[in-house]
């Protein structure tokens, strides 16, 4: 999820980085618009706007506060309520599903269903009621970018107690706890899983070195959730925050 201030500049923006970008529609009752980059791989990046201020919402209490950037991201649950539902029971704090939807611009309605912690540090869960083809095209030329981008290979995620986390991760995906490291000369812990066909790096500060003082910044600023994106597909190259509206996206190889 890429909040930004102008949806249309973003959309331009986007393009001009070579991702193929598709216009998505309003979000009743919110206020909000969106488009999406689809990839090969199935996952997707949503930029989302907001025409009118959203107190409420942490995503726009972020944009409002550290402006654009990486609000948070989602994970396809498989059956959202019977996944939910297991992942109470190990002692998760996600909140049980609440339904929702757009209007594409070509008027056709879609539904999903969502579910989140209170806490920003694990994703949240979007389960398509209607059918996920009418949000996310599965396939054609909305899926391939001139840029050569395949799909996202890493998330960074920034979180204030790396142990915690970890076990917050376990509970999230039914498997043992993850084993933290410090990268040397960092000064940042972290701790590496594997949701899918992603990498995830969850990363804590320790109070030494220049990496641990970015995330400090973010945690700041931005709270916890998603730091970066590494993209596969295309040779290494970090691209212009300006023109992805403060999102650290980086291709990876």
């Amino acid at each position: 999820m890429i909040a930004v201030a102008d949806l249309a500049q973003a959309i331009a923006d986007y393009r001009r980085l070579g991702f193929t970008v598709e216009e998505g529609g309003e979000h009743p009752g919110r206020g909000s618009r969106n488009a999406l980059v689809v990839f090969a791989d199935g996952s997707y990046f949503e930029l989302i706007a907001f025409s009118r201020p959203d107190p409420d919402f942490r995503w726009w209490r972020v944009l409002d506060r550290a402006g654009p950037g990486l609000v948070d991201f989602a994970l396809l649950p498989d059956d959202i309520d019977r996944d939910v539902a297991a992942i109470q029971s190990r002692g998760l704090d996600v909140e049980s599903p609440i339904e929702g939807g757009r209007a594409r611009p070509d008027g056709v309605r879609l539904e999903w269903k969502t579910a989140r912690s209170p806490s920003s540090d694990t994703p949240f869960f979007c389960g398509d009621v209607t059918p996920r083809a009418l949000r996310v095209v599965p396939e054609g030329a909305v899926r391939s970018h001139r840029n050569g981008a395949q799909g996202i290979g890493v998330v960074v995620v920034a979180v204030s107690d790396l142990d915690r986390s970890i076990a917050r991760y376990s509970a999230l995906l039914g498997e043992p706890a993850a084993l933290s490291f410090v990268l040397p000369g960092s000064g940042l812990r972290l701790a590496q899983l594997r949701i899918g066909q992603t990498t995830v790096v969850l990363a804590s500060p320790s109070g030494n070195g220049s990496s641990d003082k970015l995330i400090a910044a973010h945690l700041g600023t931005r709270g916890e959730g998603p730091v970066s994106i590494g993209l596969t597909g295309a040779k290494p190259a970090i691209l212009d925050p300006a023109l992805t509206h403060g999102a650290a996206l980086e291709f990876i190889g």
